[in-house]
């Protein structure tokens, strides 16, 4: 199977960090910085519980099943897409208010629930593995679905990766949670050694 592109499919979770920046400071938390996430994203998505992380997933396929919010993730699907801090709160900044709200309480319970639990079971192969298993699952129920993911289409590949989030939908949520913390895992790495100092 061709290698599911993680920046691209990482994208759309980074975004669920970066989407909350304005609506925390309704909640009298002050302004949200999200690059403070690049020094303890990682402990956060390994101590917060499957049902948290599997409610940031949530609120990615909620959002991209919305034709208005579908339009503004998939900007973050081009390859020349900018992949940077700037560029998630751009894109999260044109979300609707109810995604931008769904996405708030996301990482709101994430950050409640890993202060107040263990480090939880996790296992990047097993995660990579169930990844692999929902693309080849969304490519037999869509034939076009690799070469979206991998084309210059920019609708193609947008329903592509929402092929993807609806094969991730039929697993357990513990696959889900899995998925979704190496997702993030890798794209906050990608994020810190893009904005690491040269």
């Amino acid at each position: 199977m061709t290698r599911l592109r993680i920046p691209v499919t990482a994208s759309l979770l980074l975004l669920a960090f970066s989407a909350p920046a304005q609506d925390l400071s309704d909640w009298g938390l002050g302004s949200f910085d999200p690059s403070a996430l690049m020094a303890s994203g990682t402990d956060l998505l390994m101590r917060a519980p499957d049902a948290s992380i599997d409610g940031l997933f949530q609120a990615v396929r909620a959002s991209a099943r919305s034709p208005q919010d579908s339009r503004v993730l998939c900007e973050l699907f081009d390859p020349q897409a900018e992949r940077s801090l700037e560029g998630y709160n751009a894109i999260a900044a044109q979300l609707g208010q109810d995604s931008r709200t769904r996405f708030a309480n996301a990482v709101a319970d994430v950050f409640v629930s890993a202060a107040q639990s263990p480090r939880q079971p996790y296992d990047a192969n097993v995660a990579g593995q169930a990844l692999k298993a929902a693309g080849v699952r969304a490519a037999i129920l869509d034939g076009n679905f690799l070469s979206g993911l991998n084309g210059n289409d920019h609708n193609a590949r947008c329903r592509s990766v929402g092929s993807l989030l609806e094969s991730l939908q039929s697993r357990p949520m513990g696959e889900r949670a899995a998925v979704t913390r190496l997702l993030l895992s890798q794209g906050l790495n990608y994020l810190s050694v893009a904005n690491a100092p040269r």
